[in-house]
């Protein structure tokens, strides 16, 4: 079949894999449910027909001229079967974080003129109805849970009818390619909201050109845990990756059960951001330091012998052996913490520490450094698997079927069909970010072996000293939060004789570190005041 728009992602799944029982899931009451292709399907063929009879729809299918519909909610099944009906309609996505606060929510709702919005939950609801008198083209709010005083969407889909449903397949037939498929707001570093107008071919080629370069095979019994938020662009293409790839997505309940639902799910991957690895890198560790006797040394020499780890050159034939029993007896522990099913980890949003990508792939759970702006559908570049396809501390090759280049002063310069629609109603932004076709990401970068793309710093973020140096802080800073007593670390010095640091440091460390030299630990304030 003919696939071109996101929402054929549905009928694909029905003609390649069946009618397979998991598409999407969700716990319930503490039990893992599931949505079939056919309910997701029907579901959100009722819901455009719905949509529909309120009088949503593309209308000339321009960016000002087809209709908004917003979202504001937490990761579930229901969030992408209203995408997909959303879409289905000609009507455009406009996702919001839950985490939003009103002030942005405000301003998107009025700039977008969102005529509807579903929410998650009581909290995001009372959120938005508090705002709803200041938002004029704001007719009505319906919720996936149910709350008392707001209309639940079951009731727009049992109010579907009939003819509604014939007229949703004469419109999606319809749909060009090249309409708007979401506008995505995103603040950046200039503070105010900016809509990344994203086309149906913009993601599509981004999740095809990102699917064979991975490359991401056909895997109908595996499944995946999602947690990224949905309104990213990153988690949203890669769930239409797992949807294009027969692969089951299964949603976790909260940021707090992450552990809890990867070892019920027993994902085959799943997309973080690096924190994330951070913070299991840290309790591993924290369990670690309670070994005592033998244990103890056992489980510093596999961790002695992944930070020495290199993908790409052997340590030797008794490092080899070293590693094989370390990942017996040590790391094998470490998958299961993970699932134990676990082929890979794609991470993305941050620079990922390098100790923790030598230390993760040495332990047989494969993790891949990926990177790209909003602007371009996202990705730019990925390190995949395949001999010589990962090497730590960049962010891989760049994906095929786009052009990547560095300008004269390093800024990364991307052009193809992953390349953003532009900016909503804000064509002088469009202007100085999209030149001749060429989409400048604000990021300085350098090539590594003239294959793998390694991010130096934020454009805006090189500050230049006093004396005159210019200084990228991220890679400084990457290496000092290696430290497993430094939570988090600015760097300053712009026009300054010197450049400092403001650091949060690892309470729960130095808590530790007290402990083992034999010291009374008070209070953080005295802690950190100690010159030892």
């Amino acid at each position: 079949m003919d696939i071109k728009r996101l929402f054929d992602a549905i009928d694909f799944q029905l003609n390649k894999f069946g009618n397979k029982p998991d598409v999407l899931a969700a716990k319930i009451n503490g039990e893992w449910k599931g949505s079939s292709a056919i309910q997701i399907q029907d579901t959100a063929n009722k819901l455009s027909a719905a949509l529909l009879q309120l009088g949503i729809g593309g209308n000339d299918y321009t960016a000002e001229g087809a209709d908004k519909i917003a979202i504001i909610s937490n990761n579930r099944p229901e969030w992408v079967i209203t995408d997909i009906a959303v879409q289905q309609t000609g009507a455009i996505l406009i996702p919001l974080y839950p985490t939003t606060n009103p002030l942005e929510v405000e301003f998107i709702l009025n700039d977008c003129q969102a005529k509807y919005i579903f929410v998650s939950d009581a909290e995001m609801y009372n959120k938005i109805k508090t705002l709803q008198p200041n938002i004029l083209s704001l007719k009505n709010i319906y919720s996936f849970d149910k709350i008392e005083g707001c209309n639940h969407y079951t009731e727009l889909i049992n109010a579907a009818t009939e003819t509604s449903l014939q007229k949703v397949e004469e419109i999606k037939k319809g749909v060009p390619v090249s309409h708007l498929a979401t506008i995505i707001y995103t603040s950046g570093t200039t503070g105010t909201p900016k809509g990344v107008m994203l086309s149906h071919s913009n993601i599509y080629t981004c999740i095809m050109y990102s699917k064979q370069s991975f490359p991401f095979e056909d895997r109908p019994q595996e499944k995946a845990l999602s947690f990224l938020p949905l309104n990213h662009i990153f988690e949203k293409v890669i769930t239409y990756i797992y949807l294009y790839s027969g692969i089951s997505i299964y949603y976790a309940e909260s940021l707090d059960t992450i552990g809890e639902n990867i070892r019920e799910v027993k994902p085959f991957g799943f997309s973080c951001v690096p924190r994330l690895l951070e913070k299991v890198y840290e309790k591993i560790m924290a369990k670690g330091a309670e070994l005592t006797g033998i244990k103890r040394k056992l489980f510093y020499w596999a961790v002695s012998l992944g930070e020495k780890y290199d993908n790409n050159i052997s340590g030797g034939l008794w490092y080899d052996f070293q590693l094989k029993i370390a990942n017996k007896i040590i790391f094998k522990k470490w998958r299961e913490a993970l699932g134990g099913s676990v082929e890979f980890i794609v991470t993305g949003g941050a620079a990922c520490p390098v100790h923790l990508l030598r230390i993760f792939n040495a332990a047989s759970v494969a993790v891949y450094e990926g990177y790209g702006p909003t602007e371009n559908s996202p990705v730019i570049s990925v390190n995949r698997k395949g001999v010589n396809g990962n090497k730590f501390g960049t962010v891989g090759p760049p994906i095929d079927n786009i052009e990547v280049k560095l300008a004269e002063d390093g800024e990364i310069i991307v052009r193809g069909t992953t390349v953003m629609e532009g900016y909503y109603k804000r064509p002088d932004l469009t202007a100085e970010t999209i030149i001749n076709g060429w989409l400048h990401t604000g990021d300085i970068g350098t090539w590594i072996d003239n294959k793998f793309l390694k991010i130096i710093d934020r454009k805006k973020e090189l500050f230049k000293t006093s004396g005159g140096k210019y200084v990228a802080p991220q890679p400084i800073e990457s290496k000092c939060k290696e430290s497993n007593f430094i939570e988090q670390i600015l760097l300053i010095g712009d026009n300054k004789k010197f450049v400092g640091a403001l650091i949060v440091p690892s309470f729960n460390e130095l808590q530790k570190w007290y402990k083992t030299n034999g010291l009374t630990y008070t209070t953080n304030e005295v802690a950190i005041a100690n010159a030892q």
